[in-house]
C-alpha cells in the first residue's frame, strides 16, 4: 500500500500513446496512486507529466528508471508498456521482480510466454515466486477479445467441435505507430521483407491461440500462422498516406491443430479503411454460440483499462507468472 494506506502505488513505464492513456486511467481510479511515470526518451525526461497527458498529474514529472523509481511501486504494481517482445522487456521485468514489485505488462509475448520462450517463462515463474510477486501480460489483443472472452463464452456450451474468432479493425483512427506496424503505405515487396524481418504484423495472435486451447481444453499441439497484405483499392489520406495498389494493412490467421485436426482459427484484419470493423466469436458446440460486437472493442483505451483494472487482482494473486485465465471475472 501507499503511505496513505488505502491506495495501491503504481509506476507507469513507457509513455507512448497507450502509456499516456494508461496514466490517465490510473489517475481516474481512486483506489490507485500514481507515484512515478518513466521513459527513456531524453526529450521527455524532466517534463511535467501534465503537459504530456493534457490534464493535472499531481505535480509529477517524467523520470528515468532506477531502483528508487521502480521501487516506489512496491505493494502495488509496475505498469509496463515498453515492448512487444519478451526479450526486449525482460531486463526491466527482472529488475522489478528483484525489488519486490508486481508487474502488469502490455508485452504481447508475455500473455503466454511458454509458447515462444518456455525457458524464460520458467525463469520468470521461479524469480517471481521467490520474490513473492505476481507477473501478468494482458491487454485487449492479446488479453481479452480473442482469448479470455472466447474462453468465457466456451463455458456456456458442452462438446466443442471447433472454435473461430476474428477481429477487424479500421486503423484509420488509430495511432500512426499501429498503422506502420501493419505495413500501411508499403509496396507488397516492402511488406514481405518487413514480415521476414519481424517488423511487420501483429504480435500476440499465436499467444491468444495458446490461451484459448488451454482455457477450453482443446489440446492443440501445433499452431500454424500466416500473414497477408491488405491492398488498397482507393487512395486514403491520413498520418500514413496509402496510395491505390499499396498496402493498407494486414490479415493474420493462426490455426490450432490437435493430432492433425484443426480445432481453432483466430484471425485479425487491421488495415486503414478496413470495412465493417467488428469482433466475432463462433463456437461450434452443443449448444452453438455466435457473439458479434459491431464496431469492435476499442483498442487503445480498452487496452489501458485492461491493464489498470487487473492491478487489484494481480496484487492479491498467488505469486508467480500469471495469464489472464488466472484472473477472476470482472475487475
Amino acid at each position: 500500500m501507499s503511505a496513505e494506506g488505502n491506495r495501491l502505488p503504481v509506476v507507469v513505464a513507457g509513455l507512448g500513446p497507450i502509456g499516456q492513456e494508461v496514466v490517465r486511467s490510473v489517475l481516474a481510479t481512486p483506489e490507485l496512486e500514481l507515484v512515478a511515470a518513466l521513459d527513456i526518451d531524453p526529450q521527455l525526461l524532466g517534463r511535467p507529466l501534465e503537459e504530456l497527458i493534457g490534464q493535472p498529474a499531481e505535480g509529477l514529472v517524467v523520470e528515468e528508471e532506477s531502483a528508487e523509481t521502480l521501487g516506489r511501486a512496491k505493494g502495488g504494481a509496475l505498469l509496463q508498456l515498453t515492448g512487444s517482445r519478451l526479450p526486449t522487456v525482460l531486463a526491466q521485468l527482472e529488475r522489478a521482480i528483484s525489488l519486490g514489485v508486481n508487474v502488469v505488462s502490455s508485452c504481447e509475448e508475455l500473455a503466454f510466454p511458454w509458447l515462444a520462450h518456455p525457458d524464460t517463462a520458467d525463469r520468470i515463474e521461479r524469480l517471481a515466486s521467490k520474490a513473492d510477486v505476481s507477473i501478468l501480460g494482458t491487454g485487449v489483443n492479446p488479453g481479452f477479445v480473442l482469448d479470455r472472452l472466447v474462453v468465457t463464452l466456451g463455458a456456456a456450451t458442452g462438446l466443442l467441435r471447433r472454435v473461430e474468432a476474428e477481429r477487424v479493425v479500421d486503423a484509420s483512427s488509430r495511432r500512426e505507430q499501429l498503422q506502420r506496424k501493419v505495413g500501411a503505405g508499403l509496396t507488397r515487396e516492402q511488406f514481405e521483407r518487413g514480415v521476414q524481418a519481424g517488423k511487420i504484423g501483429h504480435i500476440g495472435l499465436a499467444e491468444s491461440a495458446a490461451l484459448v486451447s488451454a482455457g477450453l481444453g482443446l489440446g492443440c499441439d501445433e499452431f500454424d500462422e500466416e500473414i497477408e497484405p491488405v491492398m488498397a483499392t482507393r487512395a486514403i489520406a491520413g498520418p500514413v498516406p496509402v496510395d491505390v495498389g499499396r498496402v493498407a494493412g494486414s490479415t493474420q490467421r493462426v490455426r490450432g491443430f490437435a493430432s492433425g485436426r484443426e480445432l481453432l482459427s483466430l484471425r485479425t484484419t487491421i488495415a486503414v479503411g478496413a470495412p465493417d470493423p467488428h469482433d466475432l466469436v463462433v463456437i461450434d458446440g452443443d449448444p452453438p454460440l455466435r457473439v458479434r460486437s459491431e464496431g469492435g472493442i476499442s483498442g487503445d483505451r480498452a487496452t489501458a483499462w485492461s491493464l489498470v483494472n487487473a492491478i487489484p487482482a494481480v496484487v492479491t494473486a498467488e505469486p508467480g507468472l500469471l495469464t489472464v485465465l488466472d484472473l477472476p471475472a470482472g475487475r
